[in-house]
This record gives structure tokens, C-alpha cells and sequence, in this order.
């Protein structure tokens, strides 16, 4: 039969699934040993990061497989094995399973009192099984119970070993704390973090804000591994989501059609956006410092009438202000690059800067930033960033404490994806910039993050530590495995399972929006999917652009930004 809650049963109360072994041993803080059946379970047959049912004399327990051994009963198999003896494989036939055995090292992460089965009442494990307790391979019912799988809930992926089954998630839940998404290069954390952004936008009232550094997430992206483009949340969604950019030109050469160009000011770049950039700009500590006094001397307008400045203007100023000439100089020639930033203009631009994007978050609208050409430049991405992202969150802590106070609505939630984080949130200067501030806050003001980076160990562990949910993709970098694990229950168990994961399309996913770990081959980012998050199939036509999709753009453009 069936039980309510998931978990099958043949009847006699013990699950009705293939039976791999027996505990023999363990503790709850370093994993339980599990024994292999001698007859119908091989070492061949489990993987790491496998899911298994525990069948204890009060408490069902579910656990993640976390290593693998072959163990014997006799050391002096090792130095004699069967093959050595001359009786072909009759003797290995014999032994296999009795004096050697395969044992799995299994963590119990959740437990359901046996009286409480059928009414799905698991919670986390704080006991273990009895010695001898049967240990079964995990069904798709079991899998439903533990992740209390709920209609609409949002379809992840595959577990290991379990290419037929689903993990799903409550994205809302997700979304509730900051979110981080690591992997090396190539390993498929784009293609993961485009689908939970998809997700958000198909599941949630949140609205998310996109810093897209390489142009893959707005109007479409790139499959590299099958040469191939897919879609982007614009093509998906293209009434919930709004795309902006910094560099039209290179928007059109991708067949896109920007709904904004956004537009910096001189007068909205401040000495903390400059202190921000220190490394990035080369700049010593007392260099970057100086960009105070000289925003003190010129006001408002101090960045554009700075990078004005010849030679002879800047060593004046030096005595004027009192700095150090060659900390003030070194600071004028990093600075004077930026003119070639054809996104900046002499003053702001309204609704082609942080007025705009607010006014789309506000509407319930997801907004994507293209970087284009200036993704590749390391200050000019995290200048924008973190500049729209500081005007942002004060609108959002003003609404806020309106709210509080009774004087209106609170704001929408917010989630703000970033790439290369560890640029923004390094131990040297997340204190200072707007995305380690958003990170310590845990949702105060209903902005969450999501942070997506190949480097974690480069992000600094306060941050880390409030990451509420964290998928990782492989990792080659002990340190990287080690930050990302840091400050999880059962992290030396967890960290052979993220050092096994697949090179590719393979995540290991852990905390708040999970009751459990969980290794998820992601779902491809196909036709398939795109029909579930409510779009077409893609039907496209000379330009690059679907049929119908440029004259729909344009309309929309023009009701954002009618034509004076």
C-alpha cells in the first residue's frame, strides 16, 4: 500500500523498495555504517549522494549516502585476495559479501515517529536507528514526503540515481533569505540560476532585479556545450520582464530589442562607489580616500570637473586640499579612463537611470541590466551595480519604515542577482559596499540576494554565513569547497559528497528552502521547460528575432517611453 504521506509500504510496515543493507554501526554526528547485503546489493549500486530509508524500531529515517567502502572481516584478504589462489572466481564468489563486504557511511538527515507515518510529521533527525535496522534505496514517494512536494511547486531537477524522479522546491521559501549559486567554470551554474530566476518570475509576487555581466539572461543565452542559443527570461516572459542596457549597440547586434538605455550621471557616482573600486582600479588606500576631499571641494559635480583637470590643475588642487600629490595624481589617471564609458552622462538621466528600473520593480516588473561590452570591464560593471543597487535599497528602506509607521504599503520583494560576487563582497570591502549590507540585513527591508560566483572562498564568511539556501555545481578548489560549506550541519560529510559531483549538470543543494540535502542533476533548459514556464515553442525568423516579437518589443517601448 501507499501511505499518506509518501513513504511506501509492502504491508508489514517496512518500506516496499529494494532492500540495500543493514546499520552495523554509527553516530549521529559523523554518519551511520550500512552494511551491503551479501546477495542483493553491490558497491556498484550506490552512489554518493544517494538518497536511502532507514526502518528503525520507532522512527523511519531518511538519509543522504555520503562515501563508499569495501571493508573485510579478515586483513589477510588483502594481502591474499582470491585471484592469487588459483581456483578461477569460485572462492572471490564465496567470500564476496561475508569475510568482504561493501559498507555505506549514510547521514540521517530527517526522522518520522512510525505511529506518525501517515501524517507526513518528519522532522529533523536527532536520534539514530537501532543496530541491525533495515536500510532501503529511496522511492519518488519518499522523495514527495520529506520535500513535501505541493502542486505548483517549482520542478528542479533529478536526484542521484533517481533519473525518473523530481525534487521540487517552494520557491517562495527560496527567495525569503539571500541565495547563493557556485560552481567552476563550465560546470552549468548559468543555466541553474537562469532557471530559478525563470522560476521567481513564473511562481512568486517577488520581483527580481538582474545585473546581467555577459549578456545571458535578458533576451536569450548560450548553450555552449550543443552550440546553441536558448531563451532568456525576455523571450519567456516578455510582459513581466523589462530589459535595460548599457550598451544598445551591442543589444542590437544580438537581434534584442532593449526596452531602456540606461544612463549614468557624474553628479550620482560618490567617493564610496570609489572606494568600492579600489583593487579594481589599482588604487592604494590613501589614493582611494582622497576622492572624499576632492568631492568636498567640487560638490556635486565633483567627478566630471576632477577628470576635467590637466596635469599642472590636478598639483594645484593637491595644495589646495591638503592631499598627497601623488596618491591625488594616481587617482586622476585611473579615473580619466572612465570617460571612454559611454554610458556616463554629464548629469542623471531620470527614467533612463535608477528612477527607471524602480519605477518597473515597483509595477511588478523584472528588470534585466545588460552589461554588453562593459561586462568585460571589471569597474564598470561593479560601479553600475553597485550604484543603481545603493539608490535602490534607500527607496526601499524609505517605504519600508513608511510602512512600519503606517503611512503605506510595503514594498515588493526584492531579489537582486549578482555575478561575480566575490568582486562586490571580499573580507577587504563588504562592509562597505551595498550588497554586504543587503546580505547582514536578512530580508529587514525586503530585498534578498542572489549571488552567483565561480570564487566563493574570495566572498567574505560573514556574508557567506547568511546565505540562507546555497547550490553548488562541482568546485575544483578545496578552499572554494570550504567556504561554500561553511557553517553547515554535517559539512565534513557533505564535503565528499560536492568533491564527487559530476563536472557538469550536477548540484549539491542544502539549507533553508531544502528539509535536507539533496544532489539534483538540474532539468535541461529546453522546449520542455519553456512550455511550463507558459511560453511558445521558439519559431524564428531572418533577423533573429521570433515572428511577431519585434513589432510586440516595439509597442511595448513606446508605451515605457512614449516619443516626445
Amino acid at each position: 500500500m501507499m501511505l499518506a504521506d509518501g513513504f511506501s509500504s509492502n504491508g508489514s510496515g517496512s518500506p516496499g523498495v529494494r532492500r540495500l543493507g543493514q546499520v552495523v554501526g554509527g553516530s549521529l554526528s559523523r554518519g551511520l555504517d550500512v552494511r551491503l547485503d551479501a546477495s542483493d546489493a553491490s558497491a556498484e549500486d550506490v552512489a554518493v549522494g544517494s538518497f536511502v530509508t532507514i526502518q528503525g524500531r520507532r522512527q523511519r529515517y531518511f538519509a543522504v549516502v555520503t562515501d563508499i567502502e569495501l571493508r573485510a572481516v579478515d586483513d589477510g584478504v588483502r594481502h591474499f585476495p582470491p585471484s592469487e589462489i588459483g581456483d578461477g572466481g569460485f572462492t572471490a564468489e564465496v567470500i564476496s559479501g561475508t569475510v568482504a563486504y561493501g559498507q555505506l557511511s549514510a547521514m540521517p538527515s530527517m526522522a518520522v515517529p512510525i505511529e506518525a507515518v501517515q501524517q507526513g510529521a518528519a522532522e529533523q533527525a536527532k536520534t539514530i536507528p537501532e543496530h541491525f535496522s533495515p536500510v532501503y534505496a529511496a522511492s519518488q514517494a519518499d522523495i514527495d514526503a520529506v520535500f513535501r512536494a505541493r502542486d505548483g511547486d517549482f520542478a528542479l531537477g533529478s536526484p542521484q540515481g533517481m533519473e525518473s524522479s523530481l525534487v521540487r522546491l517552494d520557491l517562495k521559501t527560496l527567495a525569503n533569505r539571500s541565495v547563493g549559486v557556485f560552481g567552476a567554470s563550465g560546470t552549468g551554474k548559468t543555466f541553474l540560476a537562469r532557471m530559478l530566476l525563470a522560476g521567481l518570475v513564473k511562481q512568486t509576487p517577488a520581483v527580481s532585479l538582474v545585473f546581467d555581466m555577459e549578456s545571458e539572461y535578458g533576451w536569450q543565452g548560450q548553450d555552449n556545450d550543443r552550440g546553441r542559443q536558448v531563451k532568456g527570461l525576455k523571450q519567456l516572459f516578455p510582459s513581466r520582464v523589462v530589459t535595460f542596457t548599457l550598451d544598445e549597440a551591442s543589444s542590437r547586434r544580438r537581434g534584442a530589442t532593449p526596452d531602456g538605455v540606461v544612463r549614468i550621471g557624474y553628479d550620482e557616482v560618490e567617493p564610496e562607489d570609489i572606494e568600492v573600486l579600489r583593487e579594481s582600479l589599482n588604487l592604494s588606500e590613501v589614493a582611494a580616500a582622497t576622492s572624499w576631499n576632492v568631492a568636498r571641494h567640487f560638490k556635486d559635480q565633483w567627478l566630471r570637473e576632477f577628470i576635467a583637470l590637466n596635469a599642472a590643475d590636478v598639483n594645484d588642487l593637491a595644495s589646495e586640499i591638503g592631499v598627497n600629490l601623488s596618491a591625488l595624481q594616481t587617482l586622476h589617471r585611473r579615473l580619466l579612463s572612465w570617460e571612454r564609458f559611454g554610458f556616463l552622462a554629464n548629469e542623471s538621466q531620470g527614467n533612463a537611470s535608477a528612477g527607471g528600473i524602480i519605477e518597473q520593480l515597483e509595477r511588478g516588473n523584472h528588470v534585466v541590466l545588460e552589461f554588453g561590452q562593459y561586462g568585460r570591464n571589471t569597474a564598470a560593471y561593479v560601479l553600475v551595480s553597485n550604484l543603481l543597487t545603493r539608490r535602490i535599497h534607500e527607496t526601499w528602506v524609505r517605504r519600508k519604515e513608511l510602512a512600519d509607521g503606517g503611512h503605506g504599503d510595503e514594498p515588493r520583494s526584492l531579489v537582486i542577482f549578482i555575478e561575480e560576487a566575490h568582486k562586490f563582497l571580499t573580507p577587504e570591502i563588504a562592509s562597505q559596499t551595498i550588497f554586504g549590507a543587503i546580505a547582514r540585513e536578512l530580508r529587514k527591508y525586503n530585498v534578498t540576494l542572489m549571488i552567483v560566483d565561480q570564487r566563493p572562498s574570495g566572498i567574505d564568511s560573514e556574508v557567506m554565513s547568511q546565505l540562507g539556501t546555497r547550490l553548488s555545481c562541482a568546485l575544483n578548489d578545496d578552499r572554494d569547497m570550504n567556504a561554500v560549506l561553511m557553517g553547515a550541519r554535517d559539512a565534513g560529510q557533505l564535503r565528499n559528497v560536492l568533491s564527487r559531483l559530476d563536472s557538469k549538470q550536477q548540484a549539491l543543494v542544502f539549507g533553508h528552502a531544502v528539509p535536507m540535502p539533496v544532489v539534483v542533476r538540474p532539468r535541461d533548459y529546453d522546449e520542455a521547460f519553456y512550455a511550463e514556464m507558459g511560453a511558445g515553442p521558439s519559431v524564428v525568423v531572418a533577423g533573429g528575432l521570433p515572428e511577431n516579437e519585434a513589432e510586440r518589443m516595439q509597442r511595448e517601448i513606446d508605451e515605457l517611453f512614449p516619443p516626445e
